[in-house]
C-alpha cells in the first residue's frame, strides 16, 4: 500500500545513497593519497577517479534496488535494513573490483583506497538511512504523509491490524474509520466507528479516506463490489488483507487458471536453494561456535561433576521436521522420578503430589518454580547454558540454528492440527518466539509466531533472530 509519501521517500533514498556513495569514494581517495605518505600503486587523477565513481556508482544503487533497500519491507526494519546495506556494500566494492578487471586498467590508485571506500560507504550508508528514518517518523507525528485508512472486517485480524497501525509515527497510518462490530475496535480508539460498511462508504469523503483495507469477505458478493467499486471510484487506494493466518505465507504465487486469478498458498517459502543456503549456514557458524565455546564446555562438564553428580547430559525425545523424532541433547539440570524421564511433565507433577504444578504446566507448558530443577540446575538454565549441546544436533543436522521450538511428541494434540505447517522446516535451537518475549508469551502467542516463521523464511528473517537472540538470553533468561 504505498502512500504518496512511502513513495517520495524511495526516491529520496535513491538521492541520498547515490550522494553518500560519491562522498565515501571521495574521503577514501583523500585519505589514502592526501594523508598517506607511503607511495601508491598507480597514479591515478582525482578527475579520472571521479569519473570512474559516477560511473560505478548507479550500479551499487542497482544492486541496493535487487536487495529491496527501496521497499518499505526493508527500510521500516532497521536491522534488516543494516544487513543489507553490509551485503550491498560488499557486492558493490566487488563490482568496482571487477569493473577494473574488464578495461584491464587499474582503478584505485592503492588498494587501500577499495578497503576505505567499503568501510565508508556503509558507515555513511546507515549514518543517512537513519536521518532519513529521524526525519520521517518527524513527518508523521506532524500528520505530515499520512494515510487515513478505513479498516472494514469482522474478524480478529481486523481488530489486530487496527492496533498495529495505531501507532502513526512509526506505521505511517491513521485510523479514520473502521467498519464493523464492536469486538473488533482496539482498546482507545479515537477514530470513528460504522456498525455497516455502507455508512462507512458514504463518509469517505467527508473522513479524507486515502486507503481502504479489507480484512474479510462478506457472504453478498455485491457488498464486496460495492467496496472495491468505492474505493475506484474516489482513487483511494484498496488492499485486501485475508483474515485467515494461512494465508499470510510468504511463498504464494497467484497465476490465471481457467481465466481466473488463482492464489497458489505454499507451506513454507524455504525450498530448493533456501535449504541448500540454510543448511551450509548452519554447518559454517555451528562448526565455529563449537570451537569457540570448547572451553565453556570443559568448565561445564567439571562444575557438573561436582555440583550435579549424574549423568553430564540429557537426551530426550523431541519432533522436527515432518514430525521426526530424534534425541535433543541438553545439560542436564534436572532429577527426574524413574520411569518418567520421557513422558509428560504434567503425570510427573501428578507423581509428586503436585495437581497445581500440573495444571500450571497444562496451561503454559512451563512452571516457574519447577522443583525438580537442581541448584546447578538453575544457573544453567537461568544462562541458557543448557541449550548449548544442541550444537551438536544442529551440526548432524536433527536441528537448524532457527527455527520453531522441538516439541514434545505428546504435544502434538496440543497444535490442534497446525503441526504439519509446524514441521514444514527443521525445528531450531532459537526462534522467533524465544526472540519476542521468551516464556513470557502464552502457549498460544508462541504457536502463531512459529507458525508464521514456517510461512515466512527468508535468510535474513534467519539472521535478525540470530542478532536478537544474545540480548534476549542476557536480558530474560530460559525461566
Amino acid at each position: 500500500m504505498p502512500t504518496r509519501l512511502a513513495r517520495i521517500y524511495s526516491i529520496a533514498l535513491i538521492v541520498g545513497d547515490f550522494v553518500v556513495l560519491l562522498l565515501a569514494f571521495v574521503i577514501a581517495y583523500i585519505l589514502r593519497v592526501q594523508f598517506d605518505p607511503r607511495p601508491l600503486v598507480e597514479s591515478i587523477r582525482a578527475i579520472s577517479f571521479l569519473q570512474m565513481s559516477l560511473l560505478v556508482i548507479p550500479l551499487w544503487i542497482l544492486v541496493f534496488s535487487f536487495l529491496g533497500l527501496y521497499s518499505s519491507r526493508v527500510y521500516s526494519r532497521r536491522l534488516t535494513e543494516w544487513g543489507r546495506l553490509l551485503v550491498g556494500s560488499l557486492i558493490g566494492i566487488l563490482i568496482v573490483i571487477g569493473y577494473s578487471f574488464v578495461i584491464d586498467q587499474p582503478v584505485f590508485p592503492a588498494r587501500l583506497v577499495a578497503v576505505y571506500a567499503f568501510i565508508g560507504a556503509y558507515i555513511l550508508l546507515v549514518f543517512g538511512r537513519e536521518v532519513a528514518r529521524t526525519v520521517r517518523t518527524a513527518l508523521f507525528r506532524y500528520g505530515r504523509g499520512v494515510s487515513r485508512v478505513l479498516i472494514v472486517g469482522n474478524t480478529t485480524a481486523t481488530k489486530d491490524i487496527a492496533q498495529q497501525l495505531s501507532d502513526t509515527k512509526r506505521s505511517g497510518y491513521y485510523v479514520s474509520a473502521i467498519a464493523g462490530p464492536g469486538s473488533v475496535l482496539p482498546e482507545h480508539f479515537k477514530g470513528a466507528h460504522f456498525t455497516t460498511v455502507e455508512q462507512a462508504l458514504r463518509q469517505l469523503k467527508a473522513l479524507n479516506i486515502t486507503t481502504i483495507i479489507q480484512t474479510d469477505l462478506y457472504d453478498a458478493t455485491e457488498r464486496n463490489q460495492k467496496i472495491l467499486g468505492a474505493a475506484q471510484e474516489s482513487h483511494i487506494n484498496y488492499s485486501f488483507i485475508p483474515g485467515e493466518p494461512e494465508f499470510y505465507s510468504g511463498k504464494n504465487s497467484i497465476d490465471v487458471f481457467l481465466g481466473y486469478p488463482i492464489i497458489s498458498v505454499n507451506q513454507t517459502p524455504l525450498v530448493g536453494w533456501g535449504i541448500i543456503v540454510k543448511r551450509i549456514f548452519d554447518v559454517i557458524v555451528t562448526s565455529l561456535l563449537l570451537v569457540a565455546l570448547s572451553p565453556l564446555f570443559l568448565v561445564v562438564i567439571v562444575l557438573q561433576k561436582i555440583f550435579n553428580p549424574g549423568p553430564i547430559f540429557y537426551v530426550q525425545d523431541r519432533l522436527t521436521q515432518y514430525s521426526t523424532r530424534f534425541g535433543l541433547i541438553k545439560f542436564r539440570s534436572m532429577r527426574h522420578l524413574p520411569g518418567y524421564d520421557n513422558r509428560d511433565a504434567a503425570e510427573e507433577f501428578l507423581a509428586m503430589d503436585r495437581p497445581d504444578l500440573a495444571t500450571e504446566y497444562a496451561e503454559h507448558r512451563k512452571v516457574k518454580n519447577d522443583p525438580r530443577i537442581t541448584g546447578f540446575g538453575r544457573f544453567l538454565r537461568a544462562t541458557s547454558i543448557d541449550e548449548l549441546p544442541q550444537l551438536f544436533n544442529a551440526l548432524k543436522g536433527d536441528l537448524s540454528l532457527v527455527g520453531p521450538r522441538p516439541i514434545l511428541p505428546q504435544e502434538l494434540s496440543l497444535y490442534k492440527g497446525k503441526s504439519a505447517l509446524l514441521h514444514s522446516v527443521k525445528s531450531g535451537i532459537t526462534g522467533l518466539w524465544q526472540v519476542s518475549g521468551r516464556s513470557d508469551l502464552p502457549f498460544e502467542k508462541r504457536v502463531e509466531l512459529e507458525l508464521y516463521y514456517a510461512q515466512n523464511w527468508s535468510f535474513w528473517l534467519d539472521v535478525r533472530i540470530l542478532l536478537k537472540t544474545i540480548p534476549a538470553l542476557l536480558s530474560k533468561g530460559a525461566r
